[in-house]
């Protein structure tokens, strides 16, 4: 596990195109949200960063499904990291009862058009699919009983009122994408 944080794309960034098959078989395209904010999280099954943290995006899914849309994306190399593999994916997102699709990058060319380089990495863009904000979920990814400031949730709060993300983005932090 190599520790990686994400790359701070510049914010203003379009997102990029994907077209990617979810846990249930079905493609998904970006197109198809609709909300006002999307949340593109990379993510994995394995890593311990991106499991300290899926019952909390989790929860955020739940608190803004009427206004947000969320979705997942692993990327991971699943032949050697048999853990990612879609039907792990599929396990995982059943298990846990995803409010959010989790799609398989497995040419890997969506994180590269994201410039995701870690589990999870977080990318938050307004209704123009503008980039507003990338960077952590919160301020302690190890012990969410003892976090001060949820950074996502601040980010989403503010673009959906329309204001401009005031505080100093940080990083996400997570296990690197495991390229081919």
């Amino acid at each position: 596990m190599a520790l990686t944080e994400s790359t701070m794309v510049d914010l203003g960034s379009k997102a990029p195109h994907f077209n990617l098959p979810g846990t249930d078989g079905e493609y998904v395209d970006i197109e198809q949200f609709k909300a006002n904010v999307l949340v593109v999280i990379f993510t994995c099954n394995h890593c311990p960063y991106a499991k300290a943290v899926e019952d909390r995006l989790i929860e955020l899914g739940n608190d803004y499904s009427k206004t947000v849309d969320f979705v997942l994306i692993s990327s991971n190399d699943a032949e050697n990291y048999p853990a990612d593999s879609p039907e792990r994916m599929a396990e995982q997102s059943k298990n846990k009862n995803y409010p959010f699709p989790y799609l398989f990058d497995e040419t890997q060319e969506v994180a590269k058009a994201y410039s995701a380089v870690c589990t999870p990495d977080i990318f938050l863009y307004n209704k123009e699919r503008k980039l507003e904000y990338r960077g952590r979920l919160d301020d302690n990814w190890q012990q969410p009983h003892n976090v001060t400031r949820e950074d996502l949730r601040v980010a989403i709060d503010n673009v959906l009122s329309g204001n401009q993300i005031e505080f100093k983005q940080v990083p996400s932090m997570g296990c690197n994408i495991k390229w081919k």
